[in-house]
C-alpha cells in the first residue's frame, strides 16, 4: 500500500506557508512566503499566489498518496462553507477559499477552519496538550485568538467560533476593543495594544513601538515596559481563570509571538490565574508555552484531514 499524505496550507496576513505531512503529522516539507501587499494584491493575483505554493509542495509529495487538503486561515469567515475574509487581506471579502481548493482537488476532502482553531488542534494533536483530553489552544500575536478541544474533540460552537477567547471580558472598564466591546482580552493583550498602551505612557524604541521590542526592553528593566508586560500577563490570567472555571480544562497552551517573552508574560500570567482560579477543580490547570512554533498552524490543519474523526465535525 502507498504511503499517503496530506496537503496543508496556513493563511495569514504577513505569511503564507505550506507544506507535506505524512499520515502520523510529521512535517515532510514546509515554506513559507510573504503574503502578497495587501493594497495592490488582488483578490485573483492572491490567489494565484496561493496556487503556485500548492502547486510547489504537491510536488515534493514525492509519490505519495494525497488524502486531502486542509487549510488555516485568518478570519472571520463563514465556516464550514469556508468563504474567508480575513481582516488582514483587504483583497479577499468573502472569498470561497474552499470552494476553489475543492475545484482544484476535486478527488480528495478539503477542510478549511481557523487560523488560531488550527493552531489548538495541533498543539493537541502533537504539541504541548498531547495526552490531555480537554485543551484550551491560544494564539497571542496581532490579535488574541483560540480553540477548544474537549473530551478530546475538537468543539466547533455555532458557528466555528468557540475558543474565540480573546473576546474574553477581563476589565469591564478598560479599553475599547475592536470588536465594539469594552475590555477584551485582545484589547490589552494584543501585540498592537500592549505596545500602543506602553507608548502612551511614555515608553520609547529606537528600533519601533512593537510589542516584540517592547519585549526586549522589558527584559532589559525598562519600568513601563515591565510594567505593560504585567498587565498583560495579568489579563491572560484573568481570562484563563474564567475559562477554566467554565470549561474545567486540564492543559493551556499559549502560543504567538508574545508567548516568546517568557517569564516576563508567564509569571504575571501565574499570579493572576492562582489569585482568580479558587475552586479545587480549576487550581490543576497547567498554563504550558506552545511546542510547536512555526509548525503549529500547518500540523493543525493537516489534523483536519489525517484526523477527522477527532477535529473534522462539519461533513
Amino acid at each position: 500500500m502507498a504511503e499517503t499524505a496530506a496537503l496543508v496550507l496556513d493563511v495569514g496576513g504577513t505569511k503564507l506557508a505550506c507544506g507535506v505531512l505524512d499520515a502520523g503529522g510529521r512535517v515532510l516539507a514546509a515554506g513559507r512566503l510573504e503574503t502578497p501587499t495587501s493594497d495592490v494584491a488582488s483578490a485573483e493575483g492572491l490567489w494565484r499566489t496561493v496556487l503556485s505554493l500548492l502547486d510547489r509542495f504537491d510536488e515534493a509529495r514525492e509519490g505519495r498518496e494525497l488524502v486531502g487538503v486542509g487549510v488555516g486561515c485568518g478570519g472571520p469567515m463563514r465556516w464550514p462553507a469556508g468563504e474567508v475574509s480575513p481582516l488582514n487581506i483587504p483583497a479577499w471579502r468573502d472569498f470561497p477559499l474552499r470552494r476553489r481548493l475543492q475545484e482544484r482537488y476535486p478527488d480528495v476532502p478539503v477542510r478549511l477552519h481557523n487560523d488560531a482553531v488550527c493552531v489548538a488542534v495541533g498543539e493537541h494533536w502533537r504539541g504541548a496538550g498531547r495526552g490531555a483530553d480537554n485543551v484550551l489552544g491560544m494564539v497571542i500575536s496581532t490579535g488574541v485568538g483560540g480553540g477548544l478541544v474537549m473530551g478530546g474533540r475538537l468543539i466547533d460552537g455555532a458557528s466555528g467560533n468557540a475558543g474565540h477567547v480573546g473576546h474574553v471580558v477581563v476589565d469591564p472598564d478598560g479599553p475599547p476593543c475592536a470588536c465594539g466591546g469594552r475590555g477584551c482580552l485582545e484589547a490589552i493583550a494584543s501585540g498592537p495594544k500592549l505596545a500602543a498602551w506602553a507608548v502612551a505612557h511614555g515608553w520609547r524604541s529606537a528600533d519601533g513601538a512593537t510589542a516584540i521590542e517592547l519585549a526586549a526592553d522589558a527584559a532589559r528593566d525598562h519600568p513601563v515596559a515591565r510594567a505593560a508586560m504585567e498587565r498583560a500577563g495579568r489579563a491572560l490570567g484573568i481570562a484563563i481563570a474564567s475559562a477554566t472555571h467554565l470549561l474545567d480544562l486540564e492543559v493551556v497552551a499559549v502560543g504567538g509571538g508574545l508567548s516568546q517573552a517568557g517569564p516576563l508574560i508567564f509569571e504575571p500570567l501565574e499570579d493572576a490565574l492562582r489569585e482568580h482560579a479558587k475552586l479545587d477543580f480549576a487550581r490543576e490547570v497547567r498554563v504550558v508555552p506552545a511546542a510547536l512554533g512555526q509548525e503549529a498552524g500547518l500540523t493543525g490543519a493537516g489534523a483536519l484531514v489525517l484526523a477527522g474523526g477527532r477535529y473534522w465535525n462539519a461533513d
